[in-house]
């Protein structure tokens, strides 16, 4: 069976809905592998970090398809989708439908609209305070996430695997023990990012990274985050996929061989 994503029919229209569970990512792998491969890395990255598309049929002029693509991202990442760095994608996009009837009236960004909580007031009010924090960013705003240690999680996946690694730090030496960053707030080159969880281990920092559903067919981003990960002197990426797992057991396998890793 192939691992091939698989592309929308381009008999129609890419907004009719036969196509429209397939073509954002289609789209968006397509031609960040073809960036990629014409040496335009920056380009394929910053394609990589868009969450989505939306694509709409705008004209149809001289018998070819226009079509307006809106491409959603982050809110922190949206102010670096300026236009040079738009028209460099729009270039890419134009490459990838080439041939088809198919071509690019317009290309745009906009900012994903975050889920909105009941208590958002006082979250804005208290985001702004004398002790701003980095950790859990993007989930301070959002409905309720789990929170432990006064710390915040993204899911209750993050927070089994952190009760895992807590139970091991205090299981080890006082003086050799280790330190744990849910979704600490880092820098690296061009991009800001949260690890799901950033571990220091004698001397040395690995990331784990949680993949739930939402993760499938984002293999290309993934790949691209763990590598600038460990560009930037991380010692060790290690993903645990929440759906081939099956017990606590196997967690606690999982945190013993990413601490190996971390410690060779």
């Amino acid at each position: 069976m192939s691992d091939e994503l698989p592309s929308p029919n381009m008999s129609l229209t890419l907004d009719a809905p036969e196509n429209a569970p397939r073509v954002s990512e289609w789209l968006l792998g397509t031609s960040a592998v073809l960036a990629y491969h014409l040496g335009k890395t920056d380009t394929a990255r910053m394609i990589a970090d868009v969450s989505s598309v939306e694509v709409r049929l705008w004209d149809t002029d001289y018998n070819q398809e226009g079509y307006r693509i809106v491409l959603v991202v982050e809110p922190g990442l949206y102010p670096t989708y300026h236009d040079d760095v738009l028209d460099e994608i729009a270039g890419v996009v134009r490459e990838v439908l080439w041939g088809s009837g198919k071509s690019i009236s317009e290309l745009v960004a906009r900012p994903s609209i975050p889920r909105l909580g009941p208590d958002w007031r006082r979250q804005i009010k208290n985001a702004d305070g004398p002790k701003p924090s980095n950790q859990g960013r993007k989930v301070q705003l959002e409905p309720s996430h789990p929170v432990e240690d006064q710390l915040r999680f993204t899911n209750e996946w993050e927070l089994d695997v952190y009760r895992v690694l807590r139970e091991r730090q205090h299981a080890l030496p006082d003086n050799e023990t280790i330190g744990i960053m849910p979704l600490g707030g880092m820098r690296v080159r061009g991009w800001t990012f949260e690890p799901d969880l950033l571990i220091t281990y004698r001397g040395y920092a690995g990331v784990i990274e949680i993949d739930g559903p939402q993760h499938k067919g984002h293999a290309g981003r993934d790949h691209s985050r763990t590598r600038l990960f460990l560009h930037s002197g991380v010692k060790v990426v290690d993903r645990l996929n929440v759906e081939e797992v099956k017990s606590r057991a196997e967690v606690e396998k999982f945190v013993s061989d990413f601490l190996a890793q971390l410690q060779r």
